[in-house]
């Protein structure tokens, strides 16, 4: 699990078959200090698993299937920059929103545009994800914990307010519109859609009756 706060930004490249290394752009102490054998590290919103160090980063594998199902496979994630979180440790601060490292898809990048005070970057969603993005609440962008300023539902698009900082220490930097991007929706969401939707619990809607109320202390 992540947060979605980048501490790095590396490059990925090939190593043949399904290991992939990943190279740090400049030394991250929240990463080099204490990176082990078997971490779990977010690669663009990528969880995967460190299973070998080197001095300047780490080789991990990435299946065919990941590969396929975000933009670590593209020729253009290669040529450029991928941030880079290692996983929450227990009593951490949890500065973003919890992160699974579990890309639910790929989305686009529309327009960015600067303002005085922050940069205006929207993204077209699939509708698998786009479901799960509401006005003010979070989503991972390769990785990033964002806030969704403003949805537009009939058009699957979202825009965020990138703050000057999270917008030179990433790789949102690097996006032209066009670029693709892993999308995470909020695990909350998730949660709330299955626990709402019939035939997803042990009682279905109707099924609460005098008898249950009464068997479950209610009455």
């Amino acid at each position: 699990m992540f947060t979605g706060l980048i501490q790095g930004l590396g490059t990925i490249k090939p190593r043949g078959g399904d290991l992939w290394q990943i190279s740090y752009l400049s030394q991250p102490q929240t990463i080099v200090q204490d990176l082990a054998y078997g971490d779990s590290i977010a690669v663009d919103g990528v969880c995967l698993t460190v299973e070998e160090i080197l001095k300047d980063g780490f080789i991990a594998t990435a299946s065919p299937e990941t590969l396929g199902r975000t933009t670590l496979g593209q020729e253009e994630t290669q040529q450029r920059y991928v941030n880079l979180e290692t996983s929450l440790r227990v009593g951490g601060k949890v500065g973003g929103h919890f992160v699974m490292g579990h890309v639910d898809g790929i989305g686009q990048l529309i327009t960015s545009k600067q303002t005085a005070s922050s940069w205006e970057m929207t993204f077209v969603a699939p509708d698998a994800i786009a479901r799960y993005i509401v006005p003010k609440g979070s989503i991972a962008v390769n990785g990033i914990s964002l806030t969704v300023a403003e949805y537009k539902s009939e058009l699957s698009q979202f825009t965020v307010a990138v703050i000057p900082l999270t917008y030179a220490e990433t790789n949102l930097s690097h996006l032209v519109p066009g670029s693709w991007v892993n999308l995470e929706a909020d695990i909350l969401g998730k949660y709330v859609e299955k626990f709402l939707t019939p035939g997803n619990n042990h009682h279905q809607e109707g099924d609460i009756t005098t008898a249950f109320l009464a068997e479950n202390g209610y009455l």
